[in-house]
């Protein structure tokens, strides 16, 4: 009885570990630059319903090619546009604003809105620096975990054009690690 005890402890202790890294694997994405893969812990607990939006819009390939249209050095690089200018998005509607208790530090990564706050739909960028100001006004939906050197070597933009980008950088390939 007691090794039938021991060999159900062990099937359900793998059983879980099994759950966990495919939740682990569809909670983490991986954005391909021309340097190298960027990888990125999302934050379902922090902002479900961007991190669903970001986990669809990715593995449907929509981010596969698109600009780092606007890239401030010692701020943030930004992309997610379709139109490549900062003015587009998806298809999908705009998201209500989910403000969360984590801050903008390097690394960081949070979704790119109009003036109302509730108007985030594809757009986001990634934290170069710590920006906290940006904090309970953007919503923070994941981390760079691996790769931000790669980050870093974003082409950069204008300061005196709020860092728009001539021939800019793009995205390779983003997808969940699940889907990669």
């Amino acid at each position: 009885m007691k090794l039938i005890k021991i060999v159900l402890l062990v099937a359900l202790t793998f059983g879980l570990a099994k759950i966990a890294t495919a939740a682990d694997k569809a909670n983490t994405l991986l954005l391909d630059t021309k340097d190298g893969q960027v990888v990125i812990e999302l934050l379902p607990n922090k902002a479900p319903k961007h991190v669903e939006r970001i986990r669809t819009l990715a593995n449907q390939g929509f981010y596969d090619g698109l600009k780092f249209h606007r890239v401030i050095d010692g701020f943030m690089a930004q992309t997610g546009d379709p139109r490549g200018n900062g003015t587009g998005g998806s298809d999908l509607p705009d998201l209500k604003a989910e403000f969360n208790d984590v801050s903008f530090l390097r690394g960081v990564v949070g979704m790119a809105r109009a003036q109302n706050p509730d108007s985030a739909n594809s757009q986001f960028f990634i934290m170069f620096a710590e920006g906290t100001f940006l904090d309970g006004q953007y919503t923070v939906f994941g981390r760079v975990t691996k790769g931000m050197e790669f980050v870093d070597a974003i082409k950069k933009g204008s300061r005196a054009a709020n860092g728009a980008v001539s021939d800019p950088d793009s995205i390779v390939k983003m997808r969940t690690a699940d889907q990669y």
